[in-house]
């Protein structure tokens, strides 16, 4: 069993591996923060080996100012009877750039797998840019795989709710961002570790222009 969380913050880049197996039976949960004022590219290859294997990949990440930041998986379910989950919500702010390239890929042999792949996505400015191309690569029938993608603003209408009960537009707009990343956030099985990673992302929303 794995449950590994690697937070990468100005100065302190603690990276996760670029490639780990999971075998027969083994579980692999594991969390990628990247907080403002990081630029790097984080490359993450699972291989599904093994049956009743099980992966679920989570990454959050507030980019800010120019930085530059690419999250790259490549899951691949080799053998039949696995499951892997991706979830990776972002906010993009000033002139920053994010990209995510996401791949998934079912063996002709690997049959019975469940896989999901999700990537969301806000802008907070107008020079900000997003960059997402998630991918499916299936050569077996007997599966079960979805992937998604989206790139947008904050809700208008929850803004306007939040305001007409007296909750100011900037504070509106970061319980906003905070909702959106929770579920990432919720993934982390730490308690003491969740409580203050929420705690750090809430204070680094609040220092980006929201």
């Amino acid at each position: 069993m794995a449950n590994e969380v690697y937070i990468l913050r100005p100065g302190s880049l603690r990276l996760p591996p670029e490639h780990v197996e999971v075998h027969d039976g083994e579980s692999l949960n594991m969390t990628v923060i990247v907080l403002p004022g990081v630029s790097a590219q984080i490359p993450l290859r699972v291989d599904v080996c093994g049956s009743n294997a099980s992966v679920t990949l989570n990454g959050l990440y507030l980019t800010d100012a120019s930085d530059n930041v690419s999250i790259i998986t490549d899951i691949r379910h080799t053998v039949s009877g696995s499951t892997s989950t991706q979830l990776f919500n972002g906010v993009a702010s000033g002139q920053s750039r994010f990209s995510f390239f996401g791949k998934i890929l079912i063996a002709q042999d690997a049959q019975k797998i469940e896989a999901y792949q999700t990537n969301r996505n806000i802008l907070l400015s107008q020079n900000a840019t997003v960059d997402t191309k998630p991918q499916l690569e299936i050569y077996a029938d007997d599966v079960k795989c979805s992937h998604g993608a989206t790139v947008g603003q904050l809700n208008a209408d929850e803004q306007f709710y939040m305001r007409s009960r007296g909750i100011p537009e900037v504070e509106a707009k970061v319980l906003q961002v905070i909702s959106f990343l929770s579920p990432v956030l919720a993934g982390i099985e730490d308690e003491s570790l969740r409580a203050s990673l929420a705690e750090e992302v809430e204070n680094e929303i609040r220092k980006m222009s929201v």
